[in-house]
């Protein structure tokens, strides 16, 4: 696993040192030390592969002018040997590097090597990574912003393994607390309601038919209505669809019990089915995780008790009006926060402080990252206050937060409601949509950033389309293949790489080998939309390879054999950056 730009800025910073060294030993420069000076890759290649900033940074040190400083570091530099062929000055004093035709030759020759390897580095060190996303409330259906959260949660998981992470995604499954209350209550409504004269009216009308049964329901449960449900309760279809296929099931035996053992029955029968849903649709979606952790374990350990008695026992925390409160204002915060009600009922974030604990100390991973909605940002700070009170370094904990989508058709924005049960659902957009545009695209901008999701542009077949257009260029590499083969032209095994000098040539190879750096920045930064943008730029940059180069009709066989070669490390290239995303690569489109 070769990262060559990295090992050219590495050498190229000893190359500089050296001749630093030899300038302080001449006495051309005085022997003081060395302010630290930045190494980068030109915006505009024609200031070369890469630039050093050295003498700009080295003129006070040194007493000369960056431009003379620059002039006698050229004049002593050794490029013999090395990776580089040129150096150039450029204004007051910055010098630019030009790469030699064998490091170009060599990223060709490590794809085809490296195979589905290449772009692996080894940043991560093997270091423990828990990434939890989507962990969606198993009460109802997945909506659009858990639809994002999944494709960047997966996606991130994915980066952080090829950078050389032990990386492990991880779903928390509320299946305690007031939001399972709350789904034991509207359960509890519907079934009544169905047990009711109006409702056995509506089951014999509609004869077993269970969809129009649950629609007609639905629609007549308006304020003063026959079927109005009170604000507080879960208003969508499928509470309607479970009551309903509990009482298929058991009929009214459920109607005589008291009110707390009627929700439990029917939580007990309706929440394995969502959470079976939830892991179906994920699976669906092409997201598999390596652990389902259940809120309810967290209690049934006592594990909440024991955070906040500790905190209790270290002075963190303090009771007044018969509530615990946590010490929030000693962290930085505003004001302090209630852990334990007077009623002795613990607050939602008690069990995610427990939970957050068991990840960074009792499962020892060195780092938790969390993919939340932005509505999350004032949360974020109490969680992080509360770890580090209980002794945790809080900087394990990181967060992305995401921002909302928009879905947009023919230009308007789709009107979506979560309470009326009318909110387009990862299901339904998946049955809308590709499941691989779904994926690129709720990659396509950073997290944090407000997106819109354009539902025709999705299914377009069009080079407007981005996942279309990249798989488009995989597919055109692969049908060039075909085509040579078809036509008796033998695939090469090696070729003369350094016959590449065309510009457009140059510019692909350049970029082919930046997927280990942006492999790794996409890592520290955690944002995977890093590489669906430098998978749509390696689709543009060989669809102008491709019109301006020849391959067939190259001007000799040894240089069309170092094209087809070209081709076969860009399909590698653009198949591993697929992969990181967990989008097909087709072949014929």
């Amino acid at each position: 696993m070769s990262d060559l730009i990295n090992k050219a800025s590495l050498q190229l910073r000893e190359l500089i040192m050296d001749a630093l060294g030899k300038l302080t030993a001449e006495n051309a420069v005085p022997a003081v030390p060395l302010p630290d000076f930045n190494i980068e890759i030109p915006a505009d290649k024609s200031h070369g592969d890469f630039a050093a900033n050295t003498a700009m940074v080295c003129a006070k040190a040194f007493r000369l002018p960056p431009r003379k400083i620059a002039e006698l570091i050229c004049d002593k530099i050794d490029l013999n040997g090395s990776l580089f062929e040129r150096s150039e000055i450029a204004g007051p004093g910055f010098m630019n590097f030009f790469l030699g035709r064998k490091w170009f030759s060599d990223v060709v020759e490590n794809v085809l090597s490296e195979k589905e390897n290449f772009g692996k580095t080894e940043l991560g060190k093997g270091k423990k990574v828990l990434v939890e996303f989507v962990s969606a409330n198993p009460t109802g259906p997945m909506h659009i912003g858990n639809a994002r959260g999944g494709a960047i949660g997966d996606c991130l998981a994915s980066v952080l393994q090829w950078a050389g992470y032990h990386a492990e995604r991880e779903f928390y499954v509320n299946d305690a607390g007031n939001q399972i209350e709350k789904f034991g209550k509207s359960l509890s409504l519907r079934y009544m309601q169905l047990c009711s004269e109006k409702g056995q009216k509506l089951i014999s009308e509609y004869n077993n038919d269970t969809e129009k049964l649950c629609a007609e329901i639905y629609s007549l449960s308006g304020e003063g209505q026959d079927f109005e449900m009170p604000e507080d309760v879960y208003l969508g279809t499928d509470i309607i669809e479970h009551a309903a296929n509990y009482y298929a099931l058991h009929s009214f035996e459920l109607q005589e019990l008291s009110e707390e053992d009627r929700r439990k029955a029917l939580v007990e029968y309706a929440l394995p089915l969502n959470i079976e849903g939830l892991e179906r649709d994920l699976r669906k979606y092409r997201i598999e995780y390596d652990n389902w952790f259940r809120e309810s374990t967290i209690h049934a350990k006592n594990e909440t008790a024991k955070v906040v008695d500790k905190l209790m026992e270290t002075g963190h925390a303090y009771e007044q009006d018969g509530a615990i409160w946590f010490k929030a204002t000693e962290y930085g915060l505003d004001k302090d926060f209630v852990l334990k009600r007077s009623n002795g009922l613990y607050t939602y974030i008690v069990p995610d402080i427990a939970y957050h604990y068991d990840k960074l100390v009792t499962r020892g991973f060195d780092k938790a990252i969390n993919v939340l909605g932005a509505d999350h940002h004032g949360y974020v700070p109490r969680l992080k206050a509360a770890l580090t009170a209980l002794g945790v370094n809080a900087n394990k904990l990181d967060v992305v937060l995401m921002q909302m989508v928009r879905l947009v058709r023919q230009g308007e924005v789709v009107k979506l409601s979560k309470r009326s049960g009318k909110a387009i659902t990862l299901v339904t957009l998946l049955d809308e949509i590709p499941i691989d545009a779904a994926r690129f695209y709720f990659n396509l901008r950073e997290a944090n950033s407000q997106f819109e999701f354009d539902l025709d542009l999705a299914v377009e077949k069009s080079s407007q389309n981005p996942v279309y257009y990249v798989q488009y260029a995989h597919a055109r590499i692969c049908s060039l293949l075909s085509n040579l083969s078809a036509e008796g032209v033998e695939i090469p095994d090696s070729a003369d790489f350094s016959l590449l000098d065309n510009p457009r040539e140059i510019e692909l190879i350049r970029h082919i080998a930046s997927l280990p750096k942006e492999i790794n920045l996409a890592a520290k930064s955690y944002d995977p939309a890093k590489i669906t943008k430098y998978a749509i730029d390696l689709a543009t940059l060989f669809h102008r390879f491709y019109d301006a180069c020849s391959v067939k009709n190259a001007e000799s066989k040894e240089l069309m054999n170092a094209r087809i070669l070209l081709c076969i490390a860009v399909r590698q290239v653009l198949r591993n950056a697929l992969t990181i995303l967990n989008v097909t690569q087709p072949e014929k489109m």
